[in-house]
């Protein structure tokens, strides 16, 4: 398939609030750290940060990066507070907490705590001084271990690494009988440009077999009909590639298939227009692709090739 069309943007040819947002536009969907902090004073403040990841395994390190104001270049008061006091809550929200949230980021004066105002309660942490959100399905009690600033102007980033001391996850949405959080159960919030979110549903969810669990033909090695087929895509070209070579099909694996009830309605049915046949042919291995039935995909694209 042809490259599509691209428009190159070099940040210097824009004002740096008209390239972010492309950036957020186009990094997208961010997960949102939910920082709830404390002053020097113990004053609690609350607000939402989409500049949010996880950066280490071991120790369990995330990051979040409060940027300064692109009006005034001032700092905001979570940034102050991590400084003042080196500890934060990273609080996780789903979809039944979201308008709460975005309310949370509203810029009240420094001393308001957003917990009253966005409605939510305040839960004692274990571990360290700053509240955790008792209504979000996980938190992260975290020590900041250090801030790097990334600038001096409007906007620019202040990561502030911080690593994990204590977690809490609501029971409804862990995994049974293993570690880990149930995808179908957690409704995890993220955020794109403007004023959009997305939300995690179970019906967006899909899986895709991880490479470094076997060592895929990779396309270079599919044979060039397929590779080179208009109505194969990226995507169904890389389930193929990431077949092993030892589970290609043999030779007779493709004789049999010819018998299986839909491939031999096809043969048949085309059977005087060979290019028509395979066309057919191909789209029901696609369709098979979509439904993660590679193998059977794999043999009904080489029955022309025994």
């Amino acid at each position: 398939m042809p490259a599509p069309t691209t428009r190159p943007i070099a940040p210097a040819d824009l004002s740096a609030a008209d390239f972010y947002q492309y950036l957020i536009g186009a990094v997208a969907p961010r997960p949102i750290a939910f920082a709830s902090t404390v002053s020097a004073e113990g004053v609690v403040n609350l607000s939402p940060y989409s500049f949010f990841t996880i950066v280490s395994q071991n120790p369990p390190m995330l990051v979040f990066s409060p940027t300064s104001r692109g009006r005034d270049n001032s700092e905001k008061d979570t940034l102050h507070n991590v400084r003042a006091v080196p500890e934060v809550v990273i609080n996780i929200c789903d979809y039944a907490l979201v308008e709460q949230l975005s309310l949370a980021s509203a810029e009240y004066p420094a001393g308001v705590n957003e917990f009253t105002k966005a409605g939510l309660t305040e839960a004692k942490s274990d571990k360290v001084r700053p509240p955790r959100v008792a209504e979000c399905p996980a938190a992260f009690e975290c020590v900041v271990e250090q801030i790097i600033t990334l600038g001096d102007g409007p906007g620019h980033g202040n990561l502030v690494l911080c690593r994990v001391v204590q977690a809490h996850f609501r029971e409804d949405i862990l995994l049974a009988g293993k570690p880990g959080i149930d995808p179908l159960k957690f409704e995890a919030v993220s955020r794109l440009g403007g004023d959009w979110y997305s939300r995690l549903r179970p019906k967006n969810l899909f899986t895709v077999g991880r490479p470094n669990r076997q060592l895929g033909i990779g396309f270079d090695e599919l044979p060039a009909h397929i590779r080179h087929s208009d109505l194969l895509t990226g995507n169904d070209l890389a389930k193929l590639a990431n077949t092993e070579r030892a589970a290609l099909p043999t030779p007779a694996q493709i004789e049999e298939i010819k018998a299986e009830p839909m491939v031999a309605y096809l043969l048949n049915k085309h059977r005087t227009d060979t290019a028509e046949q395979q066309k057919q042919l191909t789209l029901l291995a696609r369709q098979w692709l979509g439904e993660g039935r590679v193998a059977e995909a794999w043999r009904v694209l080489l029955v022309h090739t025994v």
